[in-house]
């Protein structure tokens, strides 16, 4: 009888265990193991319980399960100039400056050795005492100016020395712009924040092809190659000619980094051939980012910028003026070059594309206080205004023919498959310091 009691008394739940069992095995197949359990576990909370074990492993279905947030929209970028000048640039560079002006952004600003004293000076303390400069602090001077020739590797080193300097004032850019005094801007602040928003941060825009026409004879030299110096085997020298592009680029900071750093040591060989080439800045930073595995399918074959060239072409850009008007406009480009101080299309800009009054900055969402952007409001508060649907368009275009492959380093495109020869670089003894980490 005790026997038949004792039976009994386990038969319960011998049931329910089974039952649970077979339940858990079945469900788990189609509805998955976490919805299962939260079944069981309605399931056993019908039976009574004189413990708390079912309670402490169940825990978790007491917790109040909120959806997880909406994705956050793209978040605003910032930008790094460097914005440099030489003799007679003062007022040119001063005026490029305040209509470039973001309190987001990060500006390095540089006259070189051939600039007198007087200007330089007077630069550093119109940027001293501008009181909105002053308040954000985010304009830096070069005050130990470099010598700059525009064709050499001075132009590169003065380049690399301003990227060191936004490096480490800042670790909050996303993309290094080099302009000059000479250059301009088509959209706001505003536009190129808005429309640079939705793009990767990796993005490089920078003109690269193999393509010289009439600057084949111009500004590329021949650069000769002796096989000895890294094969074993003897073979006859040969002649290979690098690309060119353009000398202004908006480069992302991963880029930017890597150029400074230079971890393989690629960018300080590449560094030392350049040295002795014509137009350095033309084909550095095309051949570096064209020879990095990681930076190859960044580049997009463009500069951002609305340049015109004289029929027959010359050394320099034609000088833009009121009848280029519609063609920059139409361009859809951020920049252009080059304009002459004063130029009444540099007005014509400033009302009918830039909304720039009497030399003030460039208002934008950031702008309070009375005068209009006397002072900082809310620098994350963007106002596109209709430059940002003309550059989109034109970066849609970019990214499409990117998308088909026509804006990477190829093999025809691209400035640097001569450099592949890397070991021969390493051999050319030319030595340069550049104290980049010095304003």
């Amino acid at each position: 009888m005790g026997s038949m009691n004792v039976e009994k008394k386990w038969v319960f739940p011998l049931v329910i265990t089974s039952f649970i069992c077979v339940f858990l095995f079945a469900t788990s197949f189609n509805m998955g193991l976490v919805s299962s359990l939260r079944k069981i576990n309605s399931i056993i909370s019908i039976f009574p319980s004189h413990t708390n074990h079912t309670d402490q492993l169940f825990a978790e279905s007491k917790v109040v399960h909120t959806p997880p947030p909406p994705p956050a929209g793209p978040s605003i970028p910032r930008f790094a100039y460097l914005i440099s000048g030489s003799r007679g640039d003062l007022e040119k560079l001063w005026r490029t400056l305040r209509t470039l002006y973001h309190p987001r952004n990060q500006y390095v600003v540089h006259l070189d050795l051939e600039s007198p004293v007087e200007e330089r000076l007077e630069l550093a303390s119109l940027v001293a005492k501008d009181p909105l400069f002053v308040k954000v602090g985010n304009v830096h001077m070069i005050t130990k100016a470099n010598m700059v020739t525009y064709r050499g590797p001075t132009m590169v080193a003065n380049t690399l020395h301003a990227c060191a300097i936004l490096l480490k004032r800042s670790k909050d850019w996303d993309w290094f712009i080099n302009l000059s005094a000479s250059d301009y801007p088509l959209v706001t602040q505003d536009d190129l924040l808005f429309v640079f928003s939705d793009l990767k941060r990796e993005l490089n825009f920078i003109e690269h092809t193999s393509h010289l026409g009439w600057k084949e004879d111009k500004r590329a030299m021949p650069l000769m190659v002796d096989p000895g110096l890294y094969q074993s085997t003897k073979q006859d020298i040969f002649w290979a000619t690098p690309g060119r592009g353009s000398a202004w680029m908006v480069l992302s900071r991963s880029f930017v980094e890597y150029v400074i750093w230079g971890w393989d040591n690629l960018p300080r060989i590449l560094l030392m051939y350049y040295t002795n080439f014509v137009s350095s800045p033309e084909g550095y930073f095309q051949t570096v980012i064209c020879n990095v595995p990681e930076f190859v399918q960044t580049a997009i074959n463009h500069d951002m910028h609305y340049i015109s060239w004289d029929t027959p072409p010359k050394q320099h850009p034609h000088t833009l003026n009121l009848n280029d008007t519609a063609k920059m406009i139409a361009s859809g480009a951020a920049f252009a070059r080059k304009f002459k101080h004063n130029d009444p299309v540099l007005d014509k800009i400033d009302k009918e594309l830039l909304g720039r009054r009497n030399g003030s900055f460039t208002p934008g969402g950031w702008c309070a206080g009375k005068p209009r952007c006397s002072k900082v409001g809310n620098p994350n508060k963007i106002k596109p205004s209709p430059g940002a649907r003309r550059l989109r368009r034109l970066i849609d275009q970019l990214l499409l023919s990117s998308k088909n492959g026509e804006n990477h380093c190829n093999d025809r495109s691209q400035p640097s498959k001569l450099l592949e020869i890397k070991p021969v670089l390493a051999c050319i003894l030319v030595h340069r310091h550049f104290s980049f980490l010095e304003t």
